[in-house]
């Protein structure tokens, strides 16, 4: 694929994620508290970044496709994901939330369909039916290739797509971690020029759209625009992966997914230096609140006995113990918990 290809694909990708938000800044449907959440700080975050992101994503998808196949796996796999995580977005029951994708499966397995549970289905057909759309029957040399061939890179193909979509929403905890794990992955992809490097630089032409206002904290991608992103990053591998790295991609996003079950990706890189700081690129400085000192902890503290005593004055005693410094009270509020 051409490098203007691949530019024309970011800049419309980029162009149409920054209109549409402005556009639903302007009008949000069903007004702007719908789509309202509180962020980890405890301050109000707009989730309309999402719609406006899988809206850039399948312009820039459709501008980057190489062919009619390669735009309509493409469509479909980010369309779904963005509809199915929208709906989970907007419609979950916060009051019997079910965690990750165990919950989800476990409440499925019970008979209880959940928005998590419609979202896993839903996303995972539409994936199977992307990978199908974009796995071709002949191969190089133009023979038909067997059925069970077909199906079974189908079978993988599409359960890569589903896996990234799960993946990039399982990543989505703080301003512009998503953003920056697609950025990486689009990168090397986009400079390949293979299939999927017009999808590929979508994708970094919506995360540049994106990036100032989810590392402002004032907009966050949600369930639907994460969805959109994994999908649409899934399908780009599909369509420019060769079998045994799309087989290897799977079991890497497959054990990073089942890992998320039992380890925290927040803590994993608070631990790793190198992963702390590409996290902590461009964010907002975390607010800390400093912790009380007792008066014992006051450098210039001094018992007093109470009136009388040499170098006191009546009531010194009282005004200066466990007031000066940090030494008494509540600490000030620094700003949001």
């Amino acid at each position: 694929m051409s490098v203007l290809r691949r530019a024309a694909a970011a800049v419309v990708a980029g162009g149409v994620t920054a209109v549409v938000r402005g556009v639903l800044d302007m009008s949000p449907p069903g007004g702007a508290a719908r789509w309202t959440r509180t962020n980890h700080r405890g301050e109000p975050v707009s989730m309309l970044e999402g719609p406006a992101v899988a809206a850039g994503l399948l312009a820039g998808g459709l501008v980057g496709a190489p062919s009619a196949r390669a735009a309509v796996a493409l469509t479909v796999a980010t369309g779904a994901g963005a509809a199915f995580g929208v709906i989970d977005d907007l419609t979950e029951d916060t009051e019997v939330r079910r965690k990750g994708l165990r919950g989800h499966l476990g409440a499925l397995s019970r008979g209880e369909l959940t928005t998590g549970g419609l979202k896993v289905l839903g996303i995972g057909a539409a994936s199977l039916v992307a990978a199908a759309v974009a796995t071709p029957v002949r191969d190089a040399a133009g023979g038909r290739r067997s059925a069970a061939g077909w199906v079974t890179d189908v079978a993988v193909s599409g359960a890569l797509v589903a896996a990234s979509a799960n993946l990039l929403n399982l990543l989505d905890l703080r301003p512009g971690r998503a953003l920056k794990a697609a950025s990486l992955v689009a990168a090397p992809l986009a400079l390949a020029g293979g299939a999927g490097a017009g999808a590929a630089a979508g994708v970094l032409g919506t995360a540049g759209a994106a990036g100032e206002q989810d590392l402002a904290e004032h907009d966050m991608l949600g369930d639907g625009g994460a969805n959109a992103l994994g999908a649409t990053l899934g399908t780009a591998l599909v369509l420019a992966a060769p079998r045994r790295v799309r087989w290897a991609a799977l079991g890497v996003v497959t054990a990073l997914t089942l890992a998320s079950e039992k380890v925290s990706f927040t803590q994993v890189i608070e631990r790793t230096p190198v992963l702390r700081e590409i996290d902590a690129w461009g964010r907002r400085p975390a607010v800390t609140v400093p912790a009380p000192t007792a008066p014992d902890d006051v450098p210039d503290a001094e018992p007093t006995d109470g009136p009388g005593r040499p170098g006191t004055a009546p009531g010194a005693g009282s005004s200066d113990d466990g007031s000066r410094g940090t030494g008494g009270g509540t600490a000030p509020a620094t700003g949001p918990a």
